[in-house]
């Protein structure tokens, strides 16, 4: 029989009553014919509790006892969820993730996935098991200790379930009913799109659309899943949702397919550096080595032998890259006369496969925030994403009037 997956998210499975209603759609999918995978995460709250435990129990903790306890969350889940498919009448069993096995790197809390076997769970189908529950979020490393694979990381779970086991479609139940041109909460125009290329959507994932995690939709880009993003709380059809798919299955596409922001960036400036060969890896080399994220690279014009750098990262990331410039800075590696981190902005960007053809897409982004009076600290573009660092202030400002200059409101 084909293969389906199914992944259920943390407000999916919040409560018994919202299990019943996942069960059902799992239900509906078995009758349809399909043995089904079913992907669950942990009910909602629960994997912040069990941090919180965990904290409060050894604020230095042992990274392998972390993951032991935080991926308890799931296998509660995944039992819940079999049981009530079992009470359905639906032939159905648990797996965690080392039994079947998911195999994983052993950076624990981080891990990622290097093979699934599909040998056992395709073994019980063959017996009668009509629906695999797996625990996501959660591997085995090759020393045998239970992993994690990092927050979101049960959509990956998900898709490398899909990958390994050819399945038809891999579904994804959230609390909203697709992906939109961009957050609803900041444009009431923001429209539904039925269906989104992998690139497009890897750009918005990586800009802080929040739908699906950027690992689960590289995956499914590099081994061709089909992923469609559904609501857990609406009625189905088999159109339902957003079809994230091959540049080549949309037949007419708007120019730009999407605004996404991200409000937790921070830009950080070096005064008067040395420019000279080999500065720039010197500066990002102290930073990547301190676990700093950069996104955003400036590097001004230099003068009398002196330069300014920019970047920008999350804004939880400042201290970390004070730190490291400071410790390069004393060791003598680098020189910069003062530091310069300003906390209250935002990244705004817009992301299309059409900008690939199309000219004058960039013009009429810088031109649209003129208008409204908002200046742009940093740029920076790709084939198909051009992003700005704006003040924080005019964000939900600049979100509207782009998706308005746009037209995202309107299909192709």
């Amino acid at each position: 029989m084909p293969v389906l997956v199914m992944k259920f998210g943390g407000t999916s499975v919040a409560t018994l009553d919202r299990i019943r209603r996942a069960a059902k759609r799992v239900g509906v999918e078995v009758a349809k014919g399909y043995d089904v995978i079913v992907i669950v995460s942990a009910m909602s709250g629960k994997t912040n509790e069990l941090v919180g435990w965990v904290n409060e129990t050894s604020p230095m903790y042992d990274a392998r006892e972390y993951d032991a306890v935080v991926s308890s969350g799931e296998n509660v889940t995944a039992g819940l969820m079999a049981l009530t498919l079992q009470e359905m009448d639906v032939p159905a069993r648990s797996w965690q993730g080392w039994q079947v096995p998911v195999k994983t790197t052993s950076a624990h809390s981080s891990a990622r996935i290097e093979e699934i076997p599909s040998d056992n769970i395709m073994a019980k189908f063959k017996q009668g098991m009509r629906v695999a529950v797996v625990a996501g979020f959660q591997g085995v490393s090759p020393e045998g200790r239970i992993t994690t694979l990092g927050r979101g990381g049960s959509d990956t779970t998900a898709v490398a379930f899909a990958a390994a086991f050819n399945a038809e479609r891999c579904d994804i139940y959230t609390d909203v009913d697709g992906v939109y041109t961009t957050d609803p909460r900041v444009s009431a125009k923001a429209r539904k799109l039925d269906k989104i290329a992998f690139e497009e959507m890897l750009e918005l994932a990586s800009l802080g659309a929040k739908v699906l995690q950027t690992r689960s939709v590289e995956l499914a880009m590099r081994y061709k899943v089909k992923l469609r993003v559904l609501s857990s709380f609406e009625e189905q059809s088999d159109t339902a949702g957003t079809l994230v798919c091959d540049e080549e299955e949309i037949m007419e596409s708007n120019v730009v397919a999407g605004v996404a922001f991200n409000r937790d960036e921070a830009k950080m400036t070096l005064v008067s550096v040395a420019d000279r060969p080999g500065i720039a890896a010197t500066i990002f080399t102290a930073l990547s080595e301190a676990g700093v994220n950069v996104d955003m690279i400036v590097q001004n014009i230099a003068e009398e032998g002196r330069t300014d750098m920019t970047w920008s990262c999350p804004n939880d990331q400042v201290k970390r890259a004070e730190k490291a410039m400071e410790q390069a800075k004393q060791s003598g590696v680098i020189n910069f006369d003062e530091m310069i981190a300003d906390m209250d902005v935002a990244k705004v960007s817009i992301v299309g496969i059409g900008m690939r053809s199309h000219t004058g897409v960039a013009a009429k982004m810088f031109q649209v925030l003129s208008n409204e009076g908002i200046n742009i600290k940093v740029i920076t573009t790709s084939e198909i994403k051009i992003s700005v660092l704006i003040d924080r202030k005019y964000m939900e400002l600049a979100v509207q009037a782009l998706h308005d200059a746009f037209e995202l409101e309107k299909a192709a």
